[in-house]
């Protein structure tokens, strides 16, 4: 499946809903039109640039980049049922078609009025025909034998939308004035217009095979599905103008568009579904005979506010947006459901223990209870309403799914019972509609708006963060006072339970993390680190690490016992407002103001394992190496040494080789004897052993050998042949006139040793005399 973003066109596998690539021709020009080849294996797209690419989209590769000739951006693009004619509908009110065999411009089609949106081959390749529509609310037929206009069929009072060929006779073409109309293509004329009461941006043929009675398809004939403002899917019956079936939706519609309005529409014979764009930018599979959802792909997010694992097996995520609807998506493979309820936009999110049910709060005024049912379903099960203004935060009971705690902009906090009813699984699978909550307590808890409140893991108590810079603890029970944390400097934005031990850990604007004991209320540590707002936090690693992420887009990873930040993740470009570890505390979920929802694997245990594995690996091989040496087999102990990148242990080997009784001939025969690869490794061990005056025989020794075997040709082909040649001439003359001085001086000596002894000899034959 592709989807334009911006400058690229994103190849999304359709069963995991994984990104598979990105198409991108340039980063400041945006794609203002794609389209795939019949075959399935070239994709071509157009940009602002007014530049065509062609793409083998599976590799990815563009193969050709050409100038589109229009004067204007691109707006639609089609090919011909064999491929080999590409045509462009641009902004400059011209039809360009494109041979795309021998690469050159066959037809230049002037005559439209506007922007061309719209441009079909006739699916009959010997008619050679091409349909166009533009801002003029007409449909142009072209005959590209003679390149004239040979037709205009004129009936819509708006822009056409889509264009459908049911045989080689009939047309049906759709409209914003919300009509649909069939038309004989021998005669040209309109045969019959159906009124469909809404703004239809893509109209479907239904093919004449299968069995679509569950669509209320009775008897043959043209039938049609459209697509629009409402919403929703509906049937039509061409011989009839009458709507055959609509499909049922879980929110009201709409006469005039909407964010639930549908942008495209498109038929799918391979899967045998019917796929559609919503305005929310959400991709929707239906079964083309029932028109039964069976996945769905959100698109754009907005700014997400919470996020946490659902399921048993943490096996989804319910995610709030800045929106009235919630999002739950299966993690394996991207389906989203999208819940309705909710008036105003969801404010926060938290789940019970077991993983089935949630609670959400919005700006309603309201919070209501969710449930999972075996499917994966989600329904709601329960509302409570109560509060004076907004409901921000809200928690769930630890051990049992027993009571519910929720704080408002109010200043307020309430403490909800959940009824039996919602607890037992048979009878909640019997609710028909949600249950209503009572508030048991109720209690002004701050004098600002309360950010966050939090349930201890035994249920007895809830602490409450505030932007009056206090956090507060109270009991569960009558939702009495037992204490204040005073020591922040700002507001405070989250508070947590520590899940083994008496401590309570609050973040706040500005910029600390503390933990408190709650038998004292004493700040017990203070984390400074963050630069910004310190939004959320969680306790991970069994209680022993804190993980908070702020304002700025950054998580930092903290160990409690040293008071020290261990790790900084970089994953967002914005407020980072939700946090979540999963049951087996092994992967965190975060949501922030930049829409993405980022994934995060615990990998401690499998670096720790990777090194152990790495340095038991390289214990192996320096034993080996030391019973080669020992063995004296020295052409493996190169080889070995030089796969373990240790220039000194090469060097180590060498000097062994040259302690032999014939030394030099025996390097020769096993530098010889290593591959090109080892050559070079060896190459550029021996200019750092060059530096040195200690090693700068071996390093010689090693290089004449080399000089000496290797052809300049093949020398010439080693990779870093040349710098190692600027490092290697400097040191050796040095090493050179060294030993010039060295032998001048020996020279002397000889001499001067010399004269002494003829002086002592001289001396004893005087004395003889």
């Amino acid at each position: 499946m592709f989807c334009p973003c911006g400058s690229k066109v994103n190849v999304i596998d359709v069963e995991t809903g994984a990104l598979l690539h990105s198409l991108q021709q340039d980063e400041e020009e945006d794609v203002t039109a794609f389209v795939l080849s019949p075959d399935d294996e070239v994709l071509v797209t157009g940009s602002r640039a007014l530049l065509l690419c062609r793409w083998r989209w599976r590799e990815p590769r563009c193969e050709r980049t050409w100038r589109a000739v229009h004067t204007a951006p691109v707006a639609t693009m089609a090919f011909d049922p064999t491929a080999t004619l590409l045509a462009t509908g641009g902004c400059d009110s011209t039809i360009k078609v494109w041979d795309m065999i021998r690469h050159y411009c066959t037809h230049n089609l002037k005559g439209s009025s506007g922007v061309v949106h719209l441009v079909e081959f006739h699916p009959d390749t010997s008619r050679l025909q091409l349909f166009s529509s533009s801002i003029d609310y007409k449909i142009r037929i072209w005959d590209l034998s003679s390149s004239r206009c040979v037709a205009v069929l004129e009936g819509h009072f708006s822009a056409v939308t889509s264009l459908a060929f049911a045989d080689g006779n009939r047309l049906l073409s759709s409209g914003r004035d919300k009509i649909c109309m069939v038309w004989d293509l021998e005669t040209r004329q309109s045969k019959r217009t159906v009124p469909v009461y809404e703004t239809v941006e893509a109209a479907v043929l239904l093919p004449e095979e299968g069995d679509f009675s569950q669509l209320g398809v009775k008897k043959k004939g043209l039938h049609f599905v459209t697509a629009g403002s409402k919403g929703i899917l509906r049937v039509w019956e061409a011989a009839t103008a009458a709507c055959v079936h609509s499909q049922a939706v879980p929110f009201a519609l709409r006469e005039e568009p909407s964010e639930r309005s549908l942008s495209q529409c498109q038929f799918v014979p391979a899967r045998n579904e019917i796929l559609t764009v919503s305005m929310e930018h959400n991709i929707l599979f239906y079964d083309a005979q029932s028109l039964q959802l069976r996945k769905q792909l959100a698109g754009y997010n907005e700014e997400v506010l919470d996020v946490k694992f659902l399921g048993p097996g943490d096996s989804h995520i319910v995610v709030a947006t800045n929106s009235p609807q919630l999002k739950v998506f299966e993690l394996a493979t991207s389906h989203c459901q999208i819940l309705y309820g909710h008036t105003e936009t969801i404010l926060a999110l938290d789940v019970f223990r077991k993983g089935l049910m949630f609670v959400t709060c919005a700006k309603d005024r309201s919070v209501r209870v969710w449930r999972m049912g075996r499917a994966g379903r989600v329904t709601c099960v329960a509302q409570g309403l109560g509060h004076a203004h907004g409901v921000g935060a809200v928690a769930c009971s630890r051990l049992k799914e027993s009571f519910v705690v929720t704080s408002s902009q109010d200043c307020t906090i309430k403490i909800w019972n959940i009824p039996e009813s919602l607890t037992s699984k048979a009878k909640a699978a019997l609710i028909s509609s949600p249950e209503p909550l009572h508030a048991r307590v109720t209690e002004r808890g701050h004098d600002k708006d309360i950010n966050s409140v939090a349930v201890s893991p035994n249920d007895k108590l809830l602490a409450t963060g505030s932007q009056d810079r206090l956090a507060k603890l109270w009991s569960c029970s009558d939702c009495s006072l037992l204490g204040v944390f005073s020591g922040h400097k700002r507001g405070i934005w989250c508070v947590q339970f520590s899940p083994v031990d008496q401590v309570l850990a609050t973040s706040s604007a500005d910029g600390t993390l503390k933990l408190w004991g709650l038998r004292d209320f004493s700040c017990l540590k203070t984390f400074e680190g963050h630069d910004a707002s310190v939004l959320k936090i969680i306790f991970v690693s069994r209680g022993a690490q804190l993980l908070s992420s702020g304002s700025d887009g950054l998580l930092k990873l903290w160990t409690i016992k040293t008071n020290e930040c261990v790790k900084t993740l970089d994953g967002h470009e914005d407020k980072i407002w939700g946090l979540h570890s999963n049951k087996k505390d092994d992967m965190v979920v975060t949501a922030s103001s930049d829409s993405c929802i980022t994934l995060w694997q615990d990998v401690t245990e499998i670096e720790e394992k990777e090194a152990q594995a790495k340095q038991e690996e390289q214990i192996m091989k320096e034993q080996e190496l030391s019973n080669l040496l020992h063995e004296k087999r020295y052409l493996k102990a190169l080889g070995l040494a030089i796969s373990l990148d240790r220039p000194h242990t090469v060097l180590t080997v060498v000097k062994a080789i040259l302690r032999e009784p014939e030394g030099r001939r025996h390097l020769d025969e096993n530098i010889v004897r290593l591959r090109k690869d080892q050559k070079e490794a060896v190459l550029a061990f021996l200019v750092t052993w060059n530096t040195n005056s200690r090693n700068c025989h071996e390093a010689q020794a090693v290089m004449e050998t080399l000089l000496r075997h290797e052809a300049p040709d093949t020398l010439l082909q080693f990779s870093g042949i040349k710098p190692a040649v600027e490092s290697l001439l400097p040191y050796t003359e040095r090493h050179f006139q060294r030993l010039s001085r060295l032998l001048q001086a020996s020279t002397f000596i000889e001499f001067m040793w010399h004269n002494m002894r003829l002086a002592d000899v001289a001396q004893q034959d005087q004395g003889s005399l």
